[in-house]
């Protein structure tokens, strides 16, 4: 069949929209149509070349739609499912999905390659094989998917909401809530609030934090952090050290969690410097793969036995985690609604990441036309 979709053809170049081919699912593998795609900045890191792709590649990581068809073996969903889709599969069986650590699943290892298990590319086009991001492509109208990039969700929920519990809402929420284990009471900065900051903050503030203090440039941002469970929000770092010094009487925070667009070691070397004795410092914000962004005392480290951790996936088991989230919000007690700033078509997808770049939203989602 065909499909319209978002490509990066070149690192640097506008994104653009072809009309490719796509062979129907095999073994494993679920035709579906995607109804809705998260605009997140992994996209731009891999449009403008900082993660090093294998191009050209259909892009987009969240997403949700509808299960059209399924290919032998297949068990996970079936025709007519509801699915959000994992940015990171799990096979359930390797080493790290069987000891409860699906955000490191082997499968993983081919999400800047695009293809699916065997080397097979079901995306063929103009320009030959193209790859999926994250093995998903969800800027597509269709896709033929891995069963464990899916996740069913209840047929009620709104997928246009539910998109982003796809990538930004778990990362962001889980950094807090998992890699930082925030407990009540205590104390965390949260700096960069876009799509996954603002679900730090959320999760910090749903945990229990007695102070969350967002830290962003942008006075929007600042806002609606505010807005979503920030206690207090500065434009830097170095303006929220008075602050983060006073309300724990010199003990510093308990926890930072880094989510900025680009990660660099000034940011890092911010959030060391706001945690206290047995604090962390969590790592969601990415660079170019080579660029060294960590540059701290290792004796203040080990002195204050302070923590650097790297979270993926805010350290979540998609396949509880995806739902526990979405529950979340069936109740009320996590926002996604207030989340989305502005809906765009597959045609204005360079628009919606000049928006996001210019800090214009805190996440934007892309509406496939299916007329």
């Amino acid at each position: 069949m065909k499909t319209k979709a978002a490509v990066v053809i070149e690192a640097g170049k506008p994104i653009e929209i072809e009309e490719l081919d796509l062979d129907g699912p095999r073994e494993g593998e679920v035709l579906i149509r995607y109804l809705y795609g998260g605009l997140c900045h992994s996209d731009v890191h891999i449009a403008h070349g900082d993660l090093e792709a294998r191009l050209p590649m259909v892009l987009g990581h969240e997403g949700a739609g509808i299960i059209e068809e399924v290919g032998p073996g297949v068990t996970r969903v079936k025709p007519g499912d509801h699915v959000v889709c994992s940015f990171i599969p799990n096979c359930g069986t390797c080493r790290y999905c069987a000891n409860g650590q699906q955000s490191i699943c082997d499968m993983g290892a081919t999400i800047l390659e695009g293809y699916l298990p065997g080397d097979r590319f079901p995306i063929t086009g103009p320009r030959g094989q193209y790859g999926a991001m994250c093995m998903l492509g969800t800027f597509s109208q269709y896709g033929v998917i891995h069963q464990n990039s899916c996740v069913k969700v209840d047929d009620d929920l709104p997928l246009d909401k539910a998109v982003l519990v796809g990538c930004g809402v778990p990362t962001g929420w889980g950094a807090a809530v998992n890699t930082a284990d925030v407990k009540a009471g205590q104390t965390v900065v949260v700096a960069g609030i876009g799509g996954i900051g603002i679900n730090a903050v959320q999760g910090a503030a749903l945990a229990g934090a007695k102070n969350v203090i967002a830290i962003d440039p942008l006075p929007n941002k600042r806002e609606k952090a505010m807005e979503l469970g920030a206690t207090h929000a500065f434009a830097s770092a170095e303006e929220a050290m008075e602050t983060i010094t006073n309300l724990t009487r010199g003990q510093m925070a308990d926890s930072a969690i880094l989510t900025p667009g680009l990660m660099t070691s000034e940011i890092v070397e911010g959030g060391f410097n706001a945690v206290g004795k047995g604090g962390k410092v969590v790592l969601t914000g990415l660079n170019k793969l080579e660029e060294a962004t960590i540059q701290l005392s290792g004796s203040v480290l080990t002195l204050f036995r302070k923590q650097v951790l790297g979270s993926l996936f805010g350290d979540c088991n998609p396949t509880v985690d995806i739902p526990r989230i979405l529950g979340l919000y069936q109740s009320g007690d996590l926002k996604l609604d207030e989340l989305i700033t502005k809906t765009y078509t597959l045609e204005q997808v360079n628009e919606g990441y000049d928006d996001l770049l210019n800090g214009k939203n805190v996440r934007g989602v892309l509406v496939h036309d299916h007329s």
